[in-house]
């Protein structure tokens, strides 16, 4: 599903416009991106929930080369699922 059936999908179970939709999935996201650069933790019970963690700096090899390059540090987002979604897809 990509984010114009996630819209549509919103849309029907709703009984709403594809605007309102599109508005509510953006303003959703939005929360959760800004919550996040914040360094928050967004948690949605059931679901699942979204947090940052930091990737230490690394070393890694360049697979054409072989020749040894430096991984900078990086924030990453990590998605844990929650218990009912995880029971609903086995």
């Amino acid at each position: 599903m990509n984010k114009t059936e996630l819209i549509d999908a919103m849309a029907a179970d709703a009984g709403i416009t594809k605007a309102a939709a599109k508005k509510a999935l953006e303003s959703f996201l939005g929360n959760v991106e800004g919550s996040l650069k914040k360094g928050g933790r967004v948690s949605l019970v059931g679901f699942g929930s979204w947090s940052v963690s930091q990737r230490a700096a690394r070393e890694g090899r360049n697979p054409q080369t072989g020749k040894t390059i430096k991984i900078a540090a990086k924030n990453v987002v990590k998605f844990k699922a929650g218990t009912d979604l995880s029971n609903s897809v086995n």
